[in-house]
């Protein structure tokens, strides 16, 4: 690979204290039950549109943060994130509108909305995703545990951005769940979602 992915040493952390069972469908037992992540942000969505946290409250969210230049990882993040979602719309359609599949860039210099409108094309057609100013993705970032840093500029001025690819399911209103799991493959993100979704 062409980055490295990082999990941030504060995550790291509250995913010991957290641990690491579920499989019930009591939000007590969640995974990341009582986990300090998350929050409230005003961002800009793929349409050039301001959105808050509130416009996704009663939705259970996943939440991905990553950029649009990824050369690598983010793009199959994405997929398999949006064919677990697919998954479960086949089994439970009904279920499967209450989620919403949220992608946050960690790069504003060069993700724009049109920039994230082409990236979110490409995966499901209700992935949403986010850019803000430089000040506001830091601190979003941060909030949901999430670690990211410029590489150098080569000399056409292009970089890469090492960061943390743990995408979270959270509840209705806004609390974690569970990591999804990703490197697992689509089936097991949509075991989540069947799992907590209500």
């Amino acid at each position: 690979m062409n980055k490295k992915h990082h999990l941030s040493l504060s995550l790291a952390a509250l995913l010991l204290v957290a641990g690491c069972g579920g499989g019930a469908a009591d939000p007590a037992t969640a995974p990341l039950a009582g986990a300090k992540m998350g929050g409230s942000f005003n961002l800009t969505d793929q349409d050039g549109k301001a959105v808050t946290d509130q416009a996704f409250k009663g939705k259970y969210r996943i939440v991905y943060f990553g950029y649009t230049f990824c050369p690598d990882v983010c793009p199959v993040d994405v997929q398999v994130i949006s064919q677990g979602l697919t998954a479960f719309e086949k089994a439970d359609k009904a279920r499967a509108a209450q989620v919403v599949p949220i992608f946050i860039s960690v790069d504003p210099k060069r993700d724009n909305p049109a920039a994230l409108k082409s990236f979110v094309s490409n995966f499901h057609p209700r992935l949403i995703g986010l850019t803000g100013s430089e000040a506001e993705v830091a601190r979003v970032a941060k909030e949901h545990g999430i670690y990211f840093e410029f590489g150098e500029a080569n000399a056409e001025g292009g970089y890469l951005v090492n960061h943390s690819n743990f995408p979270v399911l959270y509840d209705p209103e806004g609390k974690p769940l569970e990591p999804v799991p990703i490197d697992k493959g689509a089936q097991a993100v949509a075991d989540v979602l069947a799992r907590w979704v209500r």
